[in-house]
């Protein structure tokens, strides 16, 4: 699902060489998402990362959400922060960003950033695999109908699609 974004990983590249590989469209994309000022993420995603070593890249602050302090092997990491407050979190990230855009990972994470009112936009970057299972990005946001400006569409290689919208007020 992710061999776009790490081309080569699954013919045993590590994560750098991966990055190397990067071309076109896909590049453009992820030199998006690493130019971020923030990061906000839930512990679903972080935790499975190993915390992406305490530095998701060039050491913006990270914002976990969780009902739980962080675990030991994360602790000490200057820029991760953990905390269940989520428009806090959002706030604090926005603030740090300055005029840089703040990444918000996760489908949980997201799904209540959207239903809560805080997140400006969505970069969906739709993947040609369909999974029988799994966190439905669009579940969970209550009776209100929320509309969407498109910003693009850029077809990347290995037939993905990204997909950028503004989250109408």
């Amino acid at each position: 699902m992710h061999a776009w974004v790490f081309p080569g990983v699954e013919d045993g590249l590590d994560h750098e060489q991966a990055m190397e590989q990067l071309r076109g469209v896909n590049r453009l994309l992820v030199d998006e998402v690493m130019s971020t000022g923030a990061v906000v993420a839930g512990r679903g995603t972080f935790e499975p990362a190993n915390g992406w070593g305490g530095d998701h890249h060039d050491g913006v602050p990270i914002y976990i959400l969780s009902r739980h302090a962080a675990p030991s092997w994360a602790a000490d990491w200057p820029a991760v922060h953990y905390t269940s407050d989520l428009e806090g979190a959002m706030r604090a990230a926005k603030v740090a960003a300055g005029d840089r855009n703040v990444l918000v990972h996760g489908a949980g994470t997201a799904q209540r950033a959207l239903a809560a009112g805080v997140l400006d936009e969505l970069e969906l970057h739709l993947v040609p695999v369909l999974l029988g299972e799994g966190r439905r990005l669009f579940e969970h946001l209550g009776l209100e109908q929320r509309e969407l400006d498109r910003i693009r569409v850029l077809e990347g290689e290995d037939g993905v699609t990204h997909l950028h919208y503004r989250v109408r007020r």
